[in-house]
């Protein structure tokens, strides 16, 4: 098995899914978790590309969010689309970011990214509430490489 395999147990990816349904409960924002063992480009860059390749760019209000994890490079970003940065403060991503990262610290992942995911949520029901006719649109499921 690969660390990105061990990274999470079914039971606790099962708890992620969860917890992003509970954080779009508020918000038309779609939030999207991506896990990988390493990337050979910037994490940055990297982030990117697979937001890219999920096509989390195709929400109506560009208002998706990726967790991207690099299980063996220990590292992860929070990217958020065109829609959300043209309206939030330059800050808008460190109490996620912190959040997320106090737990990784402790070697707490499933909590950090559930903790990180809520945030999240709340951060974008102020920008963008849900609205009556809003749709899921983008999966919930986590994705891997």
């Amino acid at each position: 098995m690969s660390k990105v395999e061990n990274f999470l147990s079914a039971k606790e990816e099962k708890e992620i899914v969860q917890a992003i349904k509970e954080a779009e409960r508020n918000t038309s924002g779609e939030i999207r978790v991506h896990i990988e063992k390493t990337t050979k480009l910037s994490h940055y860059l990297r982030v990117q590309e697979v937001f890219q390749s999920l096509d989390m760019y195709k929400t109506s209000e560009r208002n998706g969010v990726l967790f991207y994890v690099a299980v063996e490079d220990r590292k992860f970003v929070v990217y958020g689309d065109k829609g959300i940065n043209k309206v939030v403060h330059p800050n808008f991503w460190n109490a996620t970011k912190e959040s997320v990262q106090e737990n990784f610290k402790q070697g707490n992942f499933k909590q950090g990214i559930i903790d990180g995911v809520l945030k999240a949520g709340e951060e974008l029901k102020n920008y963008f509430p849900r609205k009556i006719d809003d749709v899921d649109e983008l999966s919930n499921e986590i994705s891997k490489a």
